[in-house]
C-alpha cells in the first residue's frame, strides 16, 4: 500500500510535465502562425532598374526557337510583363485572364502583353495559354524574378491572405495542378519604350498577391512610344 501511494506524486509530476509540454507545443504554434501573418519577417523586393532587365536573356516557345535580350520587347511601344511564379498555379491563371481583360486597351495605346515562366515542364505552358492572352517566354537564369530572388515557403500556407486568395480564385472557377516549383515569387511589370524605365513594378508579398489593374493601365498610358 504504502508503494502504491509513493507512486502517486510521480504520475501527478508526469501529468503536469505533458500539460507543460503540450501547452508550450500550443504556444509555439500559436507564435509561428502569428509571425506567419506579418510582414515583419518577409524578405524584401530589390527594385529592378532598367539595364537590369533589358539584359535578361529569353528564350522563345514557338516552333522558330530563338534566344535574344529583353529589351528588344519595350524597345519601341514599352511592355505589360508577368513574371509567372507556376504556369499551373490556379491563382497564376487567375491573375493572368485578369491581366488579359485589359489586352483591348493595351491594344489601342499600342503597348503589348508579354509573360515570363522559369521553367517549362510538360505541356504547362500550353495549357496556361488560355488564361493569358499574349506571348509566353522562357526565363531560365529567372531574371524577371530578381534581382533578389524571393520565395515564400511552407510560413505561406499559414498565411490569412493566401487562404482568402485561394477561396477567391476558386470560388471564381479557376483550377491548376501541383507541377513545378511554385515558391519563388513572382510579379508584374510595366516598362516604358526606350529609354522611358521601369513605370510600374508589382512583387508579390505572398501566394496570389495580385496587381491593381486600374495602376497597370495607368502606367500603360504613360508609355511614350518611339519612333522607328
Amino acid at each position: 500500500m504504502g508503494s502504491e501511494m509513493s507512486f502517486l506524486p510521480d504520475l501527478g509530476i508526469f501529468t503536469m510535465g505533458m500539460w507543460s509540454i503540450g501547452l508550450g507545443a500550443l504556444g509555439a504554434a500559436v507564435t509561428g502562425i502569428v509571425i506567419a501573418n506579418t510582414d515583419l519577417f518577409l524578405s524584401k523586393p530589390e527594385n529592378a532598374t532598367l539595364e537590369f532587365l533589358e539584359e535578361i536573356e529569353l528564350k522563345s516557345l514557338g516552333s522558330e526557337q530563338r534566344t535574344f535580350k529583353a529589351g528588344e520587347l519595350w524597345k519601341k511601344n514599352g511592355a505589360v510583363i508577368m513574371a509567372v511564379r507556376r504556369p499551373g498555379c490556379f491563382l497564376c491563371r487567375e491573375e493572368a485572364s485578369e491581366l488579359s481583360s485589359l489586352k483591348p486597351q493595351l491594344s489601342k495605346l499600342g503597348v503589348p502583353l508579354y509573360a515570363v515562366v522559369k521553367e517549362k515542364i510538360g505541356t504547362e505552358v500550353e495549357d496556361f495559354q488560355p488564361y493569358f492572352k499574349g506571348e509566353i517566354f522562357l526565363d531560365e537564369k529567372k531574371g524577371f524574378y530578381g534581382p533578389r530572388r524571393r520565395k515564400m515557403m511552407v510560413s505561406g500556407f499559414f498565411r490569412y491572405g493566401v487562404w482568402q486568395n485561394f477561396f477567391r480564385a476558386w470560388k471564381s472557377g479557376y483550377s491548376g495542378n501541383l507541377e513545378g516549383e511554385g515558391f519563388t515569387l513572382g510579379g508584374v511589370y510595366v516598362i516604358g519604350a526606350g529609354r522611358q524605365g521601369v513605370l510600374l513594378e508589382h512583387r508579390e508579398k505572398e501566394f496570389g498577391d495580385k496587381v491593381n489593374l486600374p495602376s497597370v493601365l495607368e502606367a500603360a498610358e504613360k508609355i511614350k512610344p518611339q519612333a522607328s
